[in-house]
């Protein structure tokens, strides 16, 4: 009597799923799995760039105008952000803690809001207990013509001579402020 289609499929079938769960069970229960040695932090690793920084002037909350040359000698990490993106949102933490950390050393933060209203910007603001630089752009000028870009969060670090040394699209870790930005701020 030959086999039915049907019980063959379910034979091989079963044996796949005896042979899978053998294989995962030998990957995760080993002391080097994949699943031992893979990473944690899946937030954006920056591109290490060389190039001048842009001149942008931009008013605060306040309506205060403001520039990057004034800056000159520090270090700034210009953020372009928006309060209605969650990865924006979710990075504000660990931005405002790398900022109070390190602005002894000459380090600056300047967020650079999206579009978005004052009041809206200063209620996120306060919300969150943010005390870096907060800039408003509410015609676009830093993502759409200076940075040409259309990513946010978005992060630029400029170095002490003006040059944009690293370039982040997407939300930054407090482990890779410390491993990439860190050393800029020792320089």
């Amino acid at each position: 009597m030959k086999p039915r289609p049907a019980v063959v499929g379910l034979a091989i079938a079963a044996f796949g799923l005896l042979v899978a769960g053998g294989a995962s069970w030998f990957l995760l229960s080993s002391p080097t799995s994949v699943a031992a040695t893979a990473p944690t932090d899946f937030s954006a690793i920056p591109a290490r760039v060389a190039y001048d920084a842009p001149s942008l002037e931009l008013k605060d909350t306040q309506g205060v105008l403001h520039t990057l040359a004034e800056y000159r000698g520090q270090v700034i990490l210009i953020n372009l952000w928006a309060t209605w993106c969650p990865p924006c949102a979710a990075e504000m933490p660990n931005l405002q803690r790398f900022y109070e950390g390190h602005r002894r050393d000459g380090f600056v933060v300047i967020a650079i809001e999206d579009g978005d209203s004052a009041r809206e910007v200063v209620a996120f603001v306060t919300a969150r207990g943010l005390t870096f630089p907060i800039w408003l752009d509410p015609t676009y000028q830093a993502t759409d013509t200076v940075f040409k870009t259309s990513n946010l969060p978005s992060s630029y670090v400029v170095d002490r001579q003006g040059k944009i040394r690293l370039v982040w699209f997407g939300a930054i870790s407090q482990a890779n402020l410390e491993k990439y930005v860190a050393p800029l701020i020792k320089e």
